[in-house]
């Protein structure tokens, strides 16, 4: 049983946290819950602290030092920092950026390019990143992402997993793009099937695009 507010949000896990806390932020954004499947709660934070503090500022790249996230986020870790800045970095949802405004940046902080969700799929397609984004962004996928999003006391684990069938993947397709075994996605399958109420794979796909 997760707790409903955790207090470091870095403590749960990564790969099985539950959407309930952030489904409202998703509400008609496929593309952001889509992103936001694929990082971790630490990682997720620190994305959209980053996004609200160049909108603020309506520039695409900002200084952002260590203590000036740890502000922004709430995360008291300066190590958790830096692993989720290293999280976002490899998963192309920001790139570290040498000058701004023309400067060198000051060894105090780093300057940052923070992308928005829909240049983050398209980053990481054009890098074959293996993740989720690979399905095609049409109506039915974006109808089914937003479905998976509702459905509060889904993992994100099981999520993806949902996400992947609804792209017609094999189980070994499955395991081999989230990088687990074919056991581990069918004990996910189990209990997605239970929490949608229904017994196979063609069911739940039908449950997502209809």
């Amino acid at each position: 049983m997760f707790p409903q507010n955790p207090p470091l949000i870095s403590e749960v896990d990564s790969k099985t946290y539950p959407l309930g806390e952030y489904s409202e932020h998703f509400q008609g954004r496929p593309t952001m819950a889509l992103v936001a499947l694929s990082h971790t709660p630490v990682e997720h934070r620190l994305y959209r602290a980053m996004l609200f503090a160049l909108e603020e500022n309506a520039k695409p790249a900002a200084l952002l030092t260590a203590r000036r996230l740890m502000t922004l986020t709430g995360i008291t870790s300066l190590s958790t920092i830096r692993r989720g800045l290293e999280g976002l970095l490899s998963k192309f949802s920001i790139e570290r950026e040498q000058k701004i405004d023309g400067n060198v940046t000051r060894e105090a902080g780093a300057a940052y390019r923070v992308y928005p969700p829909e240049e983050v799929i398209s980053r990481r397609r054009e890098s074959g990143f293996a993740g989720i984004e690979r399905g095609e962004l049409n109506q039915s996928f974006e109808r089914a992402i937003t479905r998976v999003v509702e459905h509060r006391n889904l993992s994100r684990r099981e999520a993806q997993v949902a996400l992947c069938c609804v792209e017609g993947l094999t189980n070994a397709q499955i395991g081999s793009r989230l990088q687990v075994t074919d056991q581990t996605v069918k004990f996910h399958l189990r209990h997605i099937f239970i929490k949608f109420g229904v017994r196979r794979r063609a069911e739940l796909i039908s449950r997502l695009l209809m």
